[in-house]
C-alpha cells in the first residue's frame, strides 16, 4: 500500500511569526530541528490561579536588540518540564499552549518560557512544532515571511552628484 505525501511548504532555518494569542504580532524565531521544543524569551514569570487552575503572567520583548517594546502575556499553564539545553544543562521551565501563524498558517503549539537574554534569538521553533507540516531549508531565510511594516527601515534616497558646467 503506498502513502500519498501531500506537499510540505518550505521555510528558512529563519521565519517571521505571530503569537496572536499571546498579543505577539511578530516575533522571529530561529527554526532549529535539532531542537525538540520550542522555547521563547519570558521575563518576570508569575503563576497565578484564574477559575481555579493554574495560569502563567509574564512580559515578552519580541524584537531581538529591543528591550523598550515589551508585550504582558497571559496563559493557562499546561507544566512543568525539565529542558535539557543544547550545552547539557537541564532547567525546569513552565510549558504553554499556544496559537502559532505562520505562512498563513495557525495552529497550537507547546512553548517552554526561559530567559534567553544571551541566545541571539528571542524564539526557537523546534521540530515538535514543525512535524508534518514544514521542510527546512537551513541555506535560506524568510522563505514563507517578512519583517513587519513597522520594522522594515525605509530606504536612505542616495544624493545626486550635481553635474559640473
Amino acid at each position: 500500500m503506498s502513502r500519498t505525501a501531500h506537499p510540505k511548504l518550505v521555510v528558512g532555518w529563519r521565519e517571521w511569526v505571530a503569537l496572536p494569542e499571546l498579543g505577539i504580532a511578530a516575533v522571529k524565531p530561529k527554526i532549529d530541528t535539532g531542537a525538540r521544543s520550542s522555547s521563547l524569551h519570558a521575563l518576570h514569570i508569575e503563576q497565578f490561579e484564574r477559575d481555579g487552575a493554574p495560569w502563567l503572567r509574564f512580559d515578552v520583548h519580541p524584537l531581538q536588540r529591543d528591550s523598550a517594546t515589551t508585550v504582558r502575556a497571559e496563559a493557562p499553564l499546561l507544566e512543568y518540564r525539565m529542558v535539557k539545553s543544547s550545552s547539557g544543562h537541564a532547567t525546569r521551565r513552565p510549558v504553554i499552549v499556544t496559537q502559532l501563524e505562520l505562512a498563513g498558517l495557525c495552529w497550537p503549539i507547546e512553548l517552554t518560557l526561559a530567559a534567553r537574554d544571551q541566545m541571539g534569538f528571542r524564539m526557537l521553533l523546534g521540530r515538535e512544532a514543525l512535524r508534518g507540516r514544514f521542510n527546512v531549508d537551513p541555506g535560506h531565510s524568510y522563505l514563507v515571511s517578512k519583517p513587519p511594516v513597522r520594522l522594515v527601515k525605509p530606504k536612505k534616497k542616495k544624493k545626486r552628484k550635481k553635474k559640473s558646467e
